[in-house]
């Protein structure tokens, strides 16, 4: 039985009252898009950031690798090779796409406070935000103001930040977000392709790019996983239709 690049096991979290993850156990397996979906409010965005690390569960654990990460920071937590894309662009505008992707190199390191210049005649790091820029088709544009990239491009640029840390498994917020038609279906190409770097664990409300690329679907209501399986089976599911897919199913 193959093992888990990433799993969760009994997550909870409560804020007051207001329990936001409940019980929540999921995996991602090598080579696999898995996606999350479910209304808006139904606690996908608390379930992130406790398995990046922004939130410590109540109970429950976050294991890479097998490797209990429950206690570790986003920071331990991405140079362990847990790579993370916004549903908001995390970008610095101001600076170029090589420095972007540098900045996402030296997080990768325990040395992450130095200056661009040294940076950028660091070979060893050069090395790393070049080849990702390229794997993400955007080396012809590395010297280019991340703020004069198109929205597509800067959603590519996030990926390539990503791949930066080596990652074991990737965890994408709605990558389609601000996409249109094309773009969303040039991400969605991406995206299969890039199941085979790593995993990706995929938070997205575009219905038709979540069909496309999953192998696998959970759906998550009012803090609790409802059901999980192939996209065939969650299509046929009656209650998920009743509480969340209605006719797009």
């Amino acid at each position: 039985m193959t093992e888990p690049v990433l799993e969760t096991r009994g997550i909870t979290k409560r804020f007051g009252a207001l329990t936001a993850s409940e019980d929540i156990a999921l995996d991602l397996k090598p080579g696999e898009i898995h996606a999350v979906i479910g209304p808006n409010g139904a606690g996908k965005s608390t379930l992130i950031q406790q398995i990046c690390g922004l939130l410590r569960p109540d109970a429950g654990q976050v294991l890479l690798g097998g490797r209990d990460i429950t206690r570790l920071g986003a920071a331990a937590r991405a140079r362990a090779g847990l790579a993370r894309t916004f549903q908001v662009s995390q970008l610095a505008m101001e600076d170029t796409v090589l420095q972007n992707a540098l900045l996402g190199a030296l997080g990768a390191t325990a040395r992450p406070w130095r200056f661009f210049g040294r940076a950028l005649d660091d070979a060893e790091l050069r090395d790393r935000a070049e080849a990702a820029l390229a794997q993400v088709g955007l080396a012809d544009a590395a010297a280019t103001l991340c703020a004069d990239l198109s929205h597509g491009q800067r959603r590519q640029l996030e990926v390539a930040m990503a791949l930066t840390v080596d990652p074991r498994a990737f965890v994408m917020d709605e990558p389609m977000a601000g996409l249109g038609a094309e773009g969303s279906r040039r991400m969605t190409g991406f995206l299969s392709e890039l199941r085979g770097t790593a995993p990706i664990l995929l938070v997205e409300h575009d219905m038709d790019a979540v069909f496309a690329l999953a192998d696998r679907i959970s759906v998550m209501v009012y803090g609790r996983i409802i059901a999980t399986g192939t996209v065939s089976e969650i299509r046929a599911d009656r209650a998920v239709r009743d509480a969340y897919l209605g006719e797009e199913a």
